[in-house]
């Protein structure tokens, strides 16, 4: 038989009369499309929680790529040499260290980040930052931001003085403890709160009064940090030379990023095993369906079709199947995972209904104290494409065995059985 017979003798099969044996094709495929959606919807989460939550790492915290002098305290000189690459968006100088902030309520360890305030007047800065209370930035060398969860901890409120504890180093080597005042002008949160936790945040000015420069550095930002981040490092690098070493974000969040892409991938397979057992039902499909055509089988082995020719059948079978299952979990799982946003929004709503008439209270399916707030939508196509073939090889893979019995079974044994 010719491909193209084969082909329409199996479309017919799977768009048949359901007691012609159709019904058994549209089952196995309705199974791959029930498994693909959550499979499609994970993809989609799990990228964009990641992405979400990287950027703002990225354009809040470690910057794209950092700059460290170890031999020096000149670091800040070579910030215009950096400014004239085409593809940099910004360097400012930091400096951080631990400290101790006290309020009114409480005291607790704190990240102080002394850095620019243009910094956080940058595009990417500006997307990711929001401004709880004050001010988005410190204005003098005596403003102080401070994180959503430091403040609540400490009871610190805008326009409240509190002291900051931080170590110094003097030029004879001994560290002395600082304490010094600052004004609460800004409450600030990244939307994510293992960002955002221990932040202390001092202009560059404030901080040279309280810290040394031991822990210095320059952030830099450019157009597209997730794919030229290590081209544009590697000329940097060369261009500085040996005095200097340059780290990209990929080297400074490396734990963190391993970690997202582990648990994705661990997600993704365990997803995988229920499309590949969704495929195994295209294999008892397809021997129902043999079973339901064996006269067909006879006749056209009657008429001259050779074994290859009706084992090709079944093999087109369950390849249309396992296409249009296929075809329609991924559209629904897309649709989904697209408006994944409105749909927890919808969830959360009708939870927070019956669990007031419960005498609950409200429900939030993603805490935002350490969930990001809004699922960014991130589709990556390529992946999306390995699935959709992955489904189709699995379900000519599975229907394997029986179409090729079906192609060795003797048409007058089985004209003699009717």
């Amino acid at each position: 038989m010719k491909i193209k017979s084969c082909f329409f003798v199996a479309l017919r099969y799977l768009a048949g009369r359901a007691h012609e044996g159709g019904r058994y094709l549209r089952g196995a495929a309705a199974g791959i499309a029930v498994s693909l959606i959550p499979i499609f919807v994970t993809l989609i989460v799990a990228d964009g929680m990641i992405r979400g939550i990287m950027d703002r790492y990225l354009e809040l915290g470690s910057g794209h790529v950092q700059v460290f002098d170890y031999f020096s305290d000149e670091i800040e000189d070579v910030a215009e040499i950096i400014k004239e690459y085409d593809e940099v968006r910004g360097v400012w100088y930091e400096q951080r260290s631990m400290g101790i902030v006290v309020g009114k309520k409480n005291r607790t360890g704190v990240n102080v980040r002394a850095v620019e305030p243009s910094f956080w007047e940058d595009m990417g800065s500006q997307n990711f930052l929001k401004v709880i209370a004050g001010n988005g930035k410190p204005e003098t060398d005596r403003d102080m931001l401070l994180g959503g969860g430091i403040a609540e901890k400490t009871g610190a409120e805008i326009g409240d003085n509190v002291r900051l504890l931080t170590v110094r180093t003097n030029p004879a080597g001994r560290n002395i403890p600082t304490v010094t005042s600052f004004t609460v002008t800004g409450i600030v949160s990244s939307g994510y709160h293992e960002l955002d936790a221990l932040w202390c945040i001092v202009s560059d000015e404030g901080g040279k009064r309280i810290q040394s420069s031991d822990y210095s550095s320059l952030i830099v930002k450019i157009n597209d940090p997730y794919n030229n981040v290590d081209d544009f490092a590697g000329s940097l690098n060369m261009e500085l030379g040996p005095a200097y070493r340059v780290y990209t974000w990929k080297e400074l969040l490396r734990s963190q990023y391993t970690s997202y892409q582990s648990t994705r991938q661990m997600l993704l397979f365990i997803m995988a095993l229920i499309v590949i057992v969704a495929a195994v039902n295209v294999s008892s499909a397809t021997s129902m369906l043999v079973i339901e055509r064996q006269r067909d089988i006879a006749i056209l082995k009657a008429a001259g079709a050779g074994t290859a020719g009706i084992s090709g059948i079944f093999l087109w079978g369950s390849f249309l199947t396992g296409f249009c299952g296929a075809v329609i979990g991924s559209s629904i799982g897309l649709l989904l995972g697209r408006f994944i946003n409105q749909i927890i929004r919808f969830l959360e709503i009708v939870i927070s209904f019956f669990s007031g008439l419960f005498g609950g209270g409200d429900v939030k399916i993603l805490d935002p104290g350490f969930y990001l707030e809004t699922i960014p939508i991130v589709i990556d196509w390529y992946s999306v494409f390995l699935i959709f073939i992955f489904t189709i090889l699995c379900s000519i893979i599975a229907s394997m065995i029986p179409a090729r019995r079906a192609g060795k079974l003797k048409p007058m044994q089985l004209l003699m059985r009717k």
